[in-house]
């Protein structure tokens, strides 16, 4: 008599449809998928993002971390060295212009409105995303207080 052997074990391959249904039910994020190049995007709204210079970002998400302030939802970008956080979209308008120019000269950008581009598993040489702190949850902390953080490192006054 003969024995069967098991079958063989097939190695899972992921797929940007796969990545964007796991963004889509286990995050929490509105993802849809460019057909043409495997790009996963989403519109910002009730999710938005803060970016900064990764050297900020780190001092930022030290901060939040020994806060407990996590998991934090932290894209990065090598090609530029910016970090992006995805936060909920809490931000109220900065009112004090001395605040608004320290963000503009750190390069710290708030994004409201528009597409923000996620990790996909197709490589894109036009368009570099990785997972700093990979999105495993709904949870986003505040926009404000990702941006609160980022103001009292910079220099001159802190955000009140």
């Amino acid at each position: 008599m003969t024995q069967a052997s098991p079958p063989a074990a097939t190695a899972y391959t992921e797929t940007p449809r796969s990545r964007c249904e796991f963004y889509r039910r286990t995050c929490s994020l509105p993802t849809v998928i460019d057909p043409a190049t495997g790009r996963i995007t989403m519109k910002a709204g009730m999710v938005g993002a803060v970016m900064m210079p990764a050297d900020l970002a780190r001092r930022v998400k030290t901060d939040l971390d020994v806060r407990g302030v996590t998991p934090l939802p932290i894209i990065g970008h090598p090609r530029s060295n910016m970090w992006t956080f995805l936060v909920r979209s809490d931000i109220k308008p900065i009112g004090e212009p001395e605040n608004v120019a320290r963000l503009w000269e750190a390069r710290v950008v708030v994004i409201r409105e528009g597409d923000i581009a996620l990790p996909s598993p197709v490589p894109d040489p036009l368009m570099v995303r990785t997972w700093v702190s990979p999105a495993i949850s709904a949870f986003r902390p505040s926009g404000s207080v990702v941006l609160h953080c980022a103001l009292g490192f910079l220099p001159g006054r802190h955000l009140r």
